[in-house]
């Protein structure tokens, strides 16, 4: 329970007692906001007694009698209003007048109760200057996260922008000054690596684009039968040369098709990135096997390699934006940090989640579910396709059969 504390500057001591008393036993569960809240109640005489125990420690809400002997409570409103305060003011008074009300607004003042006032008028008025407080104080805290996040995503991209471009600068300052010499292989190792680079800064441009498409909720989706075997077999077809060249197993472990209704390139985003990460983070002549299944209106995707594994601590960190495990085994390996970020995010919006567990050396092993069925919700949010009653899934690409994929030296069947 959190503790508010409020500051009762009154003359009459009656009343400062009894506002004590209401407000001591008081306990807020507002709309909107999460937790209960009480109040700890502390008291001023006079208005320069107020400010002293103002200037000492800020309440987060005052109760500023209007009439008080010395300064006024207006007068004390007039000073408060030129320094930065969190905290909010209500003017009790018993003379509440149009105009007394335009001078304490202009001032700085929230709110206003007028004497003589009722417990529960009393807490009507406390219940209400809460909650703007506390929504204000949120506002203001998400605003600075905001800016926060926004500094810390420009640096990012920045930084992953930068060395790319300035290795791209350097080769083709090699291929313009002839510093390489007349060495076709030296030319032609240099516009390889450009390539190369220029790959890495067009996936971290398309995995912002899925982030941003995904994050903005603008994301139009069109709900249809998908086969998740059949999107399978495309995965592992694009990933098959980068297999192939290392020695890379690959087997799909699907003994029939895997309906659900889904948007299909999102489907095709979900196994290409498990699928990239397996081959990419493999050791060379390692496997990679796909197992899919469908049970109580659920699908499951799993994703198992011989890779490099990860530890217990970077598996926590792992579907964070634009983060990669970096170490001597994975320095050189290319990516943009999104990819699993996406993943997970795709995987909640389907109704399920995406999980890892890795072991250094050994493996890692990835598991998407997702629900055959998308929520209400979900159809709501996207452009749905219309859907047949009992409509069959897609059948899988001609020459392709059902369950088998080409691998680096066979089929493979389940």
């Amino acid at each position: 329970m959190e503790t508010l504390r409020v500051l009762i500057v009154e003359d009459e001591p009656p009343m400062r007692a009894a506002v004590s008393r209401a407000l001591s036993r008081l306990t807020l569960r507002l709309p909107d906001i999460e937790g209960e809240f009480r109040f700890a109640v502390e008291e001023a005489g006079s208005a320069e007694e107020g400010l002293e125990k103002i200037e000492a420690s800020p309440p987060d809400i005052v109760l500023l009698d209007h009439g008080l002997p010395g300064m006024s409570g207006v007068e004390l409103l007039g000073i408060l209003a030129e320094r930065p305060v969190e905290f909010l003011t209500v003017m009790m008074t018993a003379y509440a007048t149009l105009e007394n009300a335009v001078i304490a607004t202009k001032r700085g003042a929230y709110d206003f109760l007028a004497k003589p006032f009722t417990p529960d008028e009393l807490k009507e008025v406390v219940s209400k200057t809460t909650r703007h407080l506390l929504l204000t104080r949120e506002t203001r805290r998400l605003g600075q996260e905001k800016r926060q996040v926004r500094f810390q995503l420009l640096s990012v991209i920045v930084h992953e922008l930068k060395a790319p471009l300035a290795a791209i600068q350097g080769y083709l300052y090699i291929l313009k000054d002839k510093t390489g010499g007349e060495d076709p292989a030296v030319a032609e190792r240099a516009i390889d690596r450009s390539l190369i680079r220029i790959e890495g800064m067009r996936k971290l441009i398309m995995d912002l684009l899925d982030l941003t498409r995904l994050e903005s909720g603008q994301k139009k989706r069109e709900l249809a039968p998908v086969d998740l075997r059949e999107t399978a077999q495309a995965a592992l077809e694009s990933v098959l040369p980068d297999a192939q060249a290392r020695g890379i197993v690959l087997q799909l472990h699907a003994g029939a098709p895997i309906p659900l209704t889904a948007d299909r390139g999102e489907m095709e985003i979900v196994l290409n990135n498990l699928l990239t990460n397996a081959v990419k983070y493999n050791r060379d002549e390692g496997r990679v096997d796909v197992t899919l299944s469908a049970a109580e209106g659920k699908v499951r995707v799993e994703v198992k390699d011989t890779g490099i594994g990860m530890s217990e601590e970077e598996c926590g960190r792992l579907f964070q934006e634009f983060v990669r495990i970096k170490n001597d085994r994975t320095r050189n390996i290319l990516g943009s940090g999104l990819g699993l970020s996406i993943l997970r995010k795709l995987a909640r919006v389907y109704g399920g989640d995406c999980t890892v567990e890795s072991v250094p050396d050994v493996g890692t092993t990835f598991t998407v579910e997702l629900l055959q069925e998308p929520t209400e919700e979900l159809r709501a949010a996207g452009t749905t396709a219309t859907i047949a009653a009992g409509a069959p899934v897609a059948s899988p690409p001609a020459g392709v059969p059902a369950a088998e994929i080409v691998l680096p030296d066979e089929v493979k069947e389940t």
